[in-house]
C-alpha cells in the first residue's frame, strides 16, 4: 500500500462527494419545509445529508492536512522567489490570498457575484417552500397531538375523531404528529390536512387576526400575499405603512421591503400586526 497515493485518492473522491452533498443541501428546502413535507432525496433526508456533508468534510480535511504533510517540498517551493529564498508574500501568494478575501469581504457585505450566489440559492429554497407547504409554525412536526391543535386552533376531540375515521393509527393525544406520520407512512403536512377540518367554530384566524410571531415562511411573501392570507386590506396596510415611514408596494416581498427601510422583517411583522388589530376595531382611517 502505498500511503501518498492513498492520501491523495482519498482526497480527490471526498473532495467530489463534498461537491455533490453541498449541491444538495444548496438546494434542498429549508429545515421546516424539509421535515413538514418528510423531503428525500436518493433516498436520504436533510439531516442525513447534512451528516454526510460534515463527516465527508472532516475527512477532506483530514486528507488534505495529509497531502500538504507529503508534498511540503513543492508547496514550499511555490513559496520561494527567483533568488531560492522562501517569501510567504510572493506575488502567486498575494493573488491567491485576494481572491479569498474578494470571496469572504463579498459574502459577508452581499455583494455581486457572492451574493447573487445566495439569493439564487433562496429561490431555489423558496419555490421549494411553494410546492411542498410551510408548516403552521416552526417544528410543528415535534409537537404532541394535543400542543399542534391547540398552536392551530384545532378541537382535538374532533382531530382524534378524523385521523381514526382516515385509518390513522396513533397512541393518544400526546403523541407527536412526526411520530403518528412515521408510523403510518405518511408525512406531517398529511396528518394536517386529514384533521384540518375540525378547526373551531369562530376562529379569526384569516380575518385580520395576525399570529403573536412571524410565520414560518413570511419574509419571502409579498405583502398582497399576506394580506390576503390575514383578510387584510392591501390598500390600506400601505397606507399605514407609509403613515410609519415604510415605504412598500404589494408585489414586494417582506423580506426586500424590511431591507429597502433598514429594518428587521420582525419589525415590518409588528406594524402589519399594528394595522390588523386597528382595522379590526375601526381605529384606522385614511
Amino acid at each position: 500500500m502505498n500511503i501518498r497515493r492513498v492520501t491523495s485518492l482519498t482526497l480527490l473522491i471526498s473532495f467530489v462527494l463534498c461537491i455533490i452533498t453541498s449541491v444538495v443541501l444548496y438546494i434542498a428546502p429549508h429545515g421546516r419545509v424539509a421535515f413538514w413535507s418528510n423531503w428525500h432525496l436518493w433516498g436520504l433526508d436533510k439531516t442525513q445529508w447534512g451528516e454526510l456533508h460534515l463527516n465527508l468534510g472532516i475527512l477532506l480535511l483530514l486528507a488534505g492536512l495529509l497531502h500538504i504533510y507529503y508534498n511540503w517540498r513543492p508547496i514550499t517551493a511555490y513559496l520561494k522567489d527567483r533568488a531560492q529564498q522562501i517569501r510567504v508574500f510572493t506575488t502567486d501568494f498575494n493573488i491567491a490570498l485576494l481572491l479569498s478575501l474578494i470571496v469572504g469581504v463579498g459574502t459577508y457585505f452581499h455583494i455581486p457575484p457572492m451574493s447573487t450566489i445566495v439569493e439564487f440559492g433562496e429561490s431555489i429554497k423558496d419555490s421549494a417552500a411553494s410546492v411542498y407547504g410551510e408548516p403552521p409554525y416552526g417544528h410543528a412536526e415535534l409537537s404532541s397531538l394535543k400542543t399542534f391543535a391547540d398552536r392551530v386552533h384545532l378541537d382535538l376531540s374532533r382531530s382524534m375523531e378524523l385521523l381514526r375515521q382516515a385509518g390513522i393509527d396513533f397512541r393518544d393525544y400526546r403523541q407527536t404528529i412526526s411520530d403518528i406520520a412515521k408510523n403510518n407512512g405518511i408525512t406531517p403536512k398529511q396528518v394536517y390536512e386529514i384533521i384540518g377540518p375540525a378547526r373551531k367554530r369562530g376562529d379569526s384566524e384569516g380575518h385580520g387576526l395576525l399570529p403573536a410571531v412571524p410565520p414560518p415562511g413570511f419574509g419571502r411573501k409579498t405583502l398582497g400575499e399576506m394580506c390576503a392570507e390575514y383578510g387584510l386590506d392591501t390598500s390600506s396596510t400601505i397606507v399605514f405603512l407609509a403613515h410609519k415611514g415604510v415605504k412598500a408596494m404589494a408585489d414586494q416581498r417582506i423580506k426586500a421591503i424590511a431591507k429597502g427601510n433598514k429594518m428587521a422583517p420582525e419589525d415590518l411583522f409588528a406594524l402589519i400586526s399594528e394595522f390588523a388589530r386597528r382595522d379590526m376595531d375601526g381605529s384606522f382611517h385614511h
